[in-house]
């Protein structure tokens, strides 16, 4: 997870995988959306690569990218641990303060009532 984390650490490796998420690209046309030389976006790919991030297929001469999200998935689940617990607490503190705001429930009725009375108060309001 350690080598995952660092490898996504740097803002160009996470466009990398942006951009082959969705599509195959060769190491020249991720290169070209770069203003950084084709040796350092190769040094990118590697890193990715090693950490098991990307996958690459080799088409003649070319190296053909493509993400590997399954390479992120014991940091998803180190995340899920925080965030799990954080989503439980945070239903909970939703869920006591309904409760305080409202002590009573609303009936259809009264809303309708409440409704259909604002709405004559403003035919009232507008003839005046």
């Amino acid at each position: 997870m350690e080598a995952v984390l660092d490898a996504i650490a740097e803002p160009r490796r996470r466009e990398i995988l942006r951009m082959v998420l969705r599509k195959q690209l060769s190491s020249g046309e991720i290169a070209s959306r770069f203003d950084v030389t084709r040796s350092a976006i190769s040094q990118h790919l590697r890193i990715l690569e090693r950490v098991g991030l990307v996958s690459v297929e080799r088409a003649g001469t070319r190296r053909l990218y493509r993400a590997r999200p399954e390479g992120l998935t014991g940091l998803r689940e180190y995340l899920e641990e925080f965030w799990g617990d954080r989503l439980a607490t945070l239903k909970a503190a939703v869920e006591t303060q309904e409760r305080k705001e409202a002590p009573w429930p609303r009936t259809q009725d009264s809303r309708s009532r409440s409704r259909s009375g604002s709405r004559l108060h403003r035919k009232r309001s507008s003839r005046s």
